[in-house]
């Protein structure tokens, strides 16, 4: 009778959690980026339309990459693509698109190395130089270990653990061990805590896909305003590739925006373009 009460409790919590996962899934992106920092692709046979951006880059033709890209990009996101696309922005010299689409694909794929390399270099050609307000190391910590992975891996990882966990459990309520039980009781503890931790990166990953409150300022130049008006008072200038968070988006012909030192303000929608 245990038995029968373990498997139907054990049969709810999959498809409860199973529900969870398809909804994490449903961003899904490319997880297949290993390539250097030049340009890398996920080509199969067929996908000439990507084969032909790729081709154009090596080419140099990077007025017809762009082109390529974009048009791909309009029926759907993928990382690599952004990625592509950001180093034939960087190669022209348009840098605010360059920086735009490297966080665009960093948004995808937070743990890939060669978009932050990329991401860094193009950020040391804008003029605006982004100094953080200190954090602490634990929130620095954990920010960086929500952003080892992407929203599929972390959901992944989540089902395996939980798997892990209903073992534990198993071995915990059914052995006739002691040891077993003693075992079956520390690891269902350790596997319950990561499945925990997990789904709430995932969750977070989500959020920030869904959610995006960031942007990046395309203009030469914008004066940031103390009101949503022309004629509000001219507080400070940014250029072109700083990165600024969306404070205030009910607006639409004006966004308050927030730095990372704190400083806040408003800017013309036009002037930036959300990641």
């Amino acid at each position: 009778m245990k038995k029968i009460l373990f498997f139907i409790l054990i049969l709810m919590s999959v498809t409860c959690f199973g529900q969870d996962s398809q909804n994490i899934d449903s961003i899904q992106v490319n997880d297949s980026i290993h390539a250097g920092s030049t340009i890398f692709s996920n080509d199969t046979p067929g996908d000439i339309t990507k084969t032909e951006g790729d081709s154009a880059y090596i080419k140099e033709d990077y007025a017809t990459a762009i082109q390529v890209y974009e048009t791909l990009l309009k029926n759907g996101e993928a990382a690599d693509v952004y990625y592509n696309l950001g180093n034939s922005y960087y190669k022209i010299g348009e840098i605010a698109k360059a920086v735009l689409n490297y966080e665009r694909a960093l948004l995808l794929q937070p743990g890939n190395n060669d978009i932050r390399a990329n991401l860094e270099v193009a950020r040391a050609k804008t003029i605006d130089k982004v100094e953080p307000v200190p954090e602490v190391f634990f929130v620095s910590w954990t920010k960086s270990l929500i952003n080892s992975m992407s929203v599929d891996a972390w959901a992944m990882w989540g089902i395996i653990s939980f798997i892990l966990f209903i073992v534990a459990l198993y071995f915990f309520i059914f052995s006739k061990l002691i040891m077993w039980k003693k075992a079956g009781f520390i690891s269902g503890v350790i596997f319950l805590i990561i499945t925990i931790c997990t789904n709430l990166f995932a969750s977070e990953q989500k959020e920030h896909l869904v959610n995006r409150n960031e942007a990046i300022v395309m203009n030469p130049s914008v004066t940031v305003r103390s009101t949503p008006s022309e004629s509000g008072t001219s507080l400070f200038i940014l250029h072109e590739g700083r990165k600024v968070s969306i404070k205030d988006n009910s607006m639409k012909e004006w966004k308050e925006i927030r730095l990372e030192d704190g400083k806040v303000g408003w800017v013309p929608t036009s002037a930036i373009e959300v990641i």
